[in-house]
């Protein structure tokens, strides 16, 4: 059954009906350079490969770049998360793909923006389409 979903940006919002399921959280805060989390934080490079557990995770192969967004911040012994996106090699999907990967699988290259703002995660950050 399709679900409407409401995003509402800045000056924008939007209706659509989309079909995907809302999963567990991860947590319940993450790390953001902004309230938002919008800014890219840094950009990571894979030490090797992740296959996705599911639909919140992404798929990530040795070498490949991760532009990290936000990090989920650490809960009852769970592991920590990185929220990011990867593109393929020949950048047709120029949106990329969004999800999760753990942290020690990558590391940071370049810092662009401290992590500094802690805010309350949402649904929508654990929705699958």
């Amino acid at each position: 059954m399709a679900r409407l979903l409401l995003l509402s940006l800045p000056g924008l919002v939007a209706i659509c009906a989309v079909h995907g399921i809302f999963m567990d959280r991860l947590a319940s805060k993450k790390l953001c350079a902004d309230d938002e989390c919008v800014y890219t934080i840094s950009l990571a490079r894979a030490q090797e490969d992740y296959n996705a557990p599911d639909c919140r995770f992404i798929n990530v192969k040795k070498g490949q770049q991760i532009y990290v967004y936000s990090k989920l911040v650490q809960e009852n012994g769970a592991g920590e998360f990185w929220a990011g996106s990867v593109y393929g090699d020949d950048h047709e999907d120029e949106m990329g793909t969004l999800g999760y990967f753990p942290s020690s699988l990558v590391e940071e290259q370049h810092l662009y923006q401290e992590a500094t703002r802690e805010v309350p995660t949402t649904d929508i950050d654990f929705f699958c389409e």
